[in-house]
């Protein structure tokens, strides 16, 4: 018998034994430091449990095994929590750890744990619960946050391995501090460079800042009153699924189900059924021609047009995406007793009715699993979006001019970009170092909840995304990056916390180089150099 839940415990299974590894002192002190505390509680706790028990009727011996079993349990709770507790601190008088309070003195506000005013006249609110290096964010636990780096001693790190041959003729590399916005590291920092897929993470920031975090994008049927004609209209949402488990995506089953019954209402059992693709210009086709990693763009798709059951990474395509859910759409109706006749291209007017609709998962969700992933095809599609959002045309063209637009808007060092699409497919794409960590300071800033996606959305490295597989021997769980992958052209900008507990984002660019595994190995060593530099 297989049992499903045991395949990614056996995935899981060589980093938990590592962390493990890692916490095990740290939870042996903390047991060392608690045990007197506990022998005094469990003295203390004795006469009292002892007058309880005279106090109850006489208990069968099962009965007394059973309360004895509970006692001990008690107990032993007791002293793991007391551990956790040790061992996730320090912890400030006010329960708060110090590295968040000390990374929070370092923005210049007000931080603590008083959010709203003195401490005398507003509640506290209770402090935000720690978590090993996998989720750190601000500073490891038992650290508080230290200065940033000194430049010169990072260099000495980083200098001989950014030089390696691995990384081809050209490359270019900047490392930030968060808390401060001080570049720390720069080399050709403001040369730009083809990106590859960390293009996705000015996408990001773009259609943040544009639509919004709590943007979704709505599929509908709508119903033609003076032809009778259903139409199905394209959101433009990619991951809309005709799968029987949506798994938290937009449902076509779903919208098929509201869209007959609506029908029946009505009395209506046979239509004719086209769709509208109409809110996407310009050509589908991305300037690289079929590939594997993108579909045709169109504002009408199922399931990215993936012809097999993946839902990340390249597969094949079905060459009309729009066509093939619309007719995935016709097939569902019939089976819940609506005739239609075989669909064809059409715009909705304005006085169809809409008949039910279906939304996406929030912006913020999509945002995550594009970078996590790099899944162009979301990509391609925040890309659009952010046009529309901006009122410029919604094709390749009017897409890359409202990136780059939303971009200055915010304020961010654009000389010598250029984004020629959303995904970073396009090898004339160009960013710099500086814009790449820029970018990730940005969507760091206490003051930009909306764009703390980009962050949240790297993928771990050794855990998840495209960085599942890498840093096996290096700084997994620590470093946060978007990777970036053509031919002759790596890229990797994130961030990580090193051995001060502080925040740093950097950017490696790479362009000319013979073999990607190779150049992989170099900028992750880069990046575990970072996590366990302290370089004062």
């Amino acid at each position: 018998m297989v049992v499903p839940e045991l395949r990614p415990w056996r995935a899981a299974r060589p980093h938990v034994v590592r962390i493990a590894g890692a916490v095990r002192p740290r939870l042996a002190r903390a047991a060392d430091s608690v045990r007197p505390h506990l022998a005094r509680a469990a003295a203390a706790a004795g006469p009292r449990i002892t007058r309880l028990a005279r106090t109850v009727r006489p208990q069968t011996p099962r009965t007394q095994r059973t309360w004895q079993y509970t006692a001990r349990a008690a107990t032993a709770g007791l002293a793991l929590a007391a551990g956790v507790v040790t061992a996730a601190g320090p912890w400030d008088s006010s329960g708060q750890r110090k590295a968040e309070r000390d990374w929070a003195a370092a923005q210049e506000r007000a931080g603590g744990t008083d959010h709203h005013g003195t401490s005398a006249t507003k509640p506290t609110p209770p402090p935000a619960p720690s978590a090993p290096a996998v989720l750190t964010g601000l500073g490891g636990a038992g650290q508080a946050v230290k200065a940033a780096p000194n430049g010169k001693a990072l260099a000495d790190v980083l200098d001989p391995l950014l030089t390696s041959p691995a990384l081809g003729t050209r490359n270019a590399a900047a490392v930030v501090d968060v808390a401060t916005g001080q570049r720390l590291y720069g080399t050709g920092s403001g040369t730009a460079l083809t990106p590859a897929s960390t293009t996705k993470i000015a996408t990001a920031v773009a259609a943040l800042s544009a639509l919004g975090a709590d943007h979704r994008l709505i599929t509908r049927a709508a119903l033609e009153p003076d032809t009778g004609e259903v139409v199905l209209v394209g959101g433009g949402d990619p991951t809309l699924t005709a799968r029987a488990d949506a798994d938290g995506a937009a449902s076509l089953r779903t919208l098929a189900d509201e869209t007959a019954g609506a029908l029946a209402q009505r009395g209506i059992r046979e239509v004719t059924l086209s769709y509208d693709t109409t809110l996407y210009a310009g050509p589908e086709r991305h300037p690289i021609g079929v590939n594997d990693n993108l579909a045709p763009v169109t504002a009408l798709m199922t399931d990215e047009g993936r012809t097999d059951d993946s839902t990340s990474g390249p597969a094949p395509r079905v060459p009309d995406p729009a066509a093939h859910a619309a007719r995935t759409f016709g097939d569902l109706l019939q089976d819940r007793g609506i005739k239609t006749k075989a669909p064809g291209p059409s715009k909705a007017t304005t006085r169809a009715q809409t008949l039910a609709t279906v939304s996406s998962p929030p912006l913020s969700a999509l945002v995550e699993r594009m970078l996590t992933h790099s899944d162009n095809d979301i990509a391609e599609a925040l890309a659009r979006q952010t046009a529309i959002a901006t009122g410029k045309r919604a094709d390749f063209a009017g897409a890359s001019e409202a990136i780059t637009a939303q971009l200055a808007e915010l304020g961010l060092p654009l000389e010598g970009a250029a984004v020629q699409d959303g995904s970073g497919l396009n090898r004339a794409d160009r960013l710099t170092a500086d814009l790449l960590t820029s970018l990730l300071r940005l969507s760091a800033d206490p003051t930009r909840p909306d764009l703390r996606p980009v962050l949240t959305g790297l993928p771990i490295a050794g855990f998840t995304g495209t960085l599942t597989s890498r840093y096996s021997d290096g700084a997994a769980g620590v470093v946060r990056a978007k990777t970036g992958t053509l031919t002759g052209v790596n890229a990797l900008a994130g961030t990580v916390v090193d051995q001060n507990g502080r925040l740093l984002a950097f950017a490696f660019l790479a362009t000319g180089t013979a073999d990607p595994t190779t150049a992989q190995t170099a900028m992750d060593k880069a990046a575990t150099a970072l996590a366990g530099c302290g370089c004062r």
